[in-house]
């Protein structure tokens, strides 16, 4: 084994890739459980058999009532609600890999219920909530991990391919819903959900062959296992890692904060704790905001209703028109994973947020002012559509998760993560249920509520965020904990012993060639050892 490539002038190892597209296979069920509702909802067969006809046998006659419709596609987010709070203590008992395992087996169960429906709409949303435990739990466990196993130097982007699976997975499911379409009979929507037993299964499998999370075995005093496991995300070989200085080096960090935290680590309260130094309480409650607003952003509105928004404003052919969306979105995330990593976190947040609003007012102000119908006016809403999912591509859709995965300690990581991803949840479900009655009420206008959400989330995190990227986990608590350290000022913030955070990659640097630099922690330790070789 050896490095893969290099990052700031440190070693990061093929592991460190691989674990991050594996565990990203969550993110890619999610994906395509979300993706291919929509294209469901309008399939001749699924109509006949769960919506309500005025003319038996006939699928034009078809329609699902509003509480129906919203039932069967929200009842997914309540179901991830649950297990996004059930799989914090979850990936603390077994482990971040043996509990994706097991949540992917929940995920299939729920598959199997939905395909085996007959004619009970009510069964196919019970087989839609059961997966949803699974993918809840999955949306805690895969972002705290890959941030928890990362190096500091790629963690952001990294973490960020749960967000580009997710994307893909939309895609898939709206590719494989447009051919699925002809089958004939229930074959149509029946082959659409059930090709996603394969992907629980691709990401099960392969997660067993990566390293776990050092800082979990850090948390049950396994250090050995946690050298190895940081050995093989840089491409250190098993016998070079005891003297690899870089290795140690984070290795010592993950001790000395793990027993640090063991010491005050406590239950659910501790998420909400005020007052202690650490903004523990303080941390949690930007989680549950920010993990809100990402969801008040108003993209899944496009996601979950898009073929029926689209076919409103007279697109012949709506599932074309959910794949160039897709296609937007997909592409569009690769895009911020190098935004994410190139420019951090803040500031990316803050100029998505303003221009997502810019184009929902564009999308709202065209479908009420003019007639949707029109051809010009259909096109500037899909345009605004395309460019507002350009943005959220960019930046709040990986930002979001990636801040999930850096934000809190150890000690809490896993409930602080749940609870905030519940909070995505939530919102999915009310914005899921909710949207056919609000756009009956007042049509296109609903644009303009996403809109000024999306101008709350640039001040929300103006005002509260701290930049997280290119510093370890640790480093990060310490900088939450530093009453100097604004977060408007935490872009400059570095750990002590460090100039600023150029400083902290000219170490790095130095510590994978084993040269001292004139300033900063490494030279005051090599200074250190050598005093105290001549007493």
């Amino acid at each position: 084994m050896g490095a893969l490539f290099y990052i700031q002038g440190v070693p990061i190892g093929p592991v460190a890739v691989s674990l991050a597209l594996v565990a990203s296979m969550g993110g890619f069920i999610f994906g395509y459980d979300t993706g291919q509702i929509s294209d469901i909802l309008l399939m001749p067969d699924f109509l006949l058999r769960f919506a309500q006809c005025s003319t038996p046998g006939v699928a034009d006659t078809c329609k699902f009532s509003t509480v129906r419709e919203g039932l069967i596609v929200a009842l997914l987010s309540i179901g991830t609600l649950v297990g996004a709070l059930v799989g914090a203590p979850t990936a603390d008992f077994l482990g971040r890999r043996y509990a994706m395992v097991s949540e992917c087996g929940v995920f299939i169960v729920g598959v199997i219920i939905q395909i085996c429906a007959f004619s009970s709409w009510v069964q196919f949303a019970i087989g839609r909530l059961v997966s949803g435990f699974g993918v809840g739990a999955l949306s805690a466990a895969v972002p705290m991990y890959q941030a928890e196993t990362a190096p500091p130097q790629i963690r952001g982007t990294l973490t960020a391919t749960y967000q580009l699976f997710i994307t893909f997975g939309i895609l898939v499911a709206y590719c494989v819903s447009i051919g699925a379409r002809e089958i004939a009979g229930s074959g149509s929507w029946r082959t659409v959900v059930g090709i996603g037993i394969a992907w629980p299964l691709v990401l099960s499998t392969g997660i067993l062959f990566m390293p776990e999370s050092p800082r979990w075995l850090a948390r049950h005093e396994r250090y050995d296992d946690a050298m190895i496991s940081l050995a093989r995300v840089r491409g250190v070989s098993r016998a070079d890692a005891p003297n690899h200085m870089l290795v140690q080096k984070e290795l010592e960090e993950i001790r000395s904060m793990e027993e640090y935290e063991r010491k005050i680590r406590g239950g659910w309260l501790e998420c909400f704790r005020f007052g202690d130094g650490q903004k523990t309480g303080y941390r949690t409650l930007l989680g549950m905001a920010l993990q809100s607003l990402q969801q008040l952003t108003g993209a899944n509105y496009f996601f979950y209703y898009g073929a029926t928004v689209f076919q409103s404003v007279g697109i012949q052919d709506s599932f074309v028109t959910q794949i160039i969306l897709g296609a937007v979105n997909f592409g569009c995330t690769f895009g911020g994973l190098y935004v994410m990593e190139r420019f951090g976190r803040r500031f990316p947040l803050i100029i998505g947020g303003v221009w997502q609003a810019i184009w929902l007012f564009v999308f709202a102000s065209a479908g009420t002012a003019g007639d949707p119908q029109n051809e010009g006016i259909g096109k500037l809403m899909i345009v605004s559509a395309c460019l507002f999912i350009l943005g959220y591509a960019m930046t709040w859709a990986p930002g979001i998760w990636i801040l999930i995965g850096e934000t809190f300690p150890t000690r809490s990581r896993a409930k602080q993560g749940a609870l905030a991803t519940a909070s995505n949840w939530l919102w999915n479900f009310l914005i899921a249920f909710f949207t056919p009655f609000i756009t009956r009420a007042i049509g296109y206008r609903y644009g303009y509520v996403f809109g000024a959400c999306n101008l709350l989330g640039a001040l929300v995190v103006f005002l509260f965020l701290y930049e997280s990227s290119d510093i370890s986990l640790e480093a990060v608590d310490q900088m939450y904990a530093d009453p100097n350290c604004k977060p408007w000022t935490s872009r400059r913030w570095a750990p002590p012993g460090y100039v600023d955070r150029k400083d902290l990659i000219g170490q790095s640097r130095a510590a994978e060639g084993q040269k001292p630099l004139a300033s900063g922690a490494l030279e005051e330790t090599r200074v250190e050892k050598a005093e105290e070789g001549g007493r």
